[in-house]
């Protein structure tokens, strides 16, 4: 348990940091359009509820083998989801690498802090 209160610290903190980088607040925002605009088109051509599409329009975008039970049907929807998986991926993916590098430069920096405050009590 203590391992994943520090880990959801580590990753609030990398977020935090994130967010004060503009690139990284350019691509949030990219991101956040992607997955809005796959949300509302599986929504409207599929026809799936909004929590199914958004899910869907997420879990499509991070790079694992998640298995949703749901598919597109229809030609356009499945030539729209090839073109989503392209660009999108590709945005979620720097994203996330981003989002990694602020993880690691803090639990860099909180490293540097505890060898600093080692060497001032010897």
């Amino acid at each position: 348990m203590l391992s994943f209160i520090l880990s959801a610290k580590r990753l609030l903190v990398g977020m935090w940091k994130s967010f004060k980088r503009p690139q990284f607040l350019s691509l949030f925002t990219t991101l956040f359009f992607i997955i809005l605009s796959g949300t509302m088109f599986y929504k409207g051509t599929e026809g799936w509820y909004w929590i199914d599409a958004m899910y869907f329009a997420v879990v499509s975008l991070i790079p694992t083998g998640v298995e949703t039970g749901l598919y597109p049907t229809s030609n356009f929807s499945k030539i729209f989801t090839m073109i989503y998986l392209i660009v999108g991926t590709g945005v979620m993916f720097i994203t996330l690498l981003m989002l990694g590098r602020s993880i690691v430069d803090f639990t860099i920096e909180e490293e540097k802090k505890e060898q600093a405050i080692k060497r001032l009590k010897k």
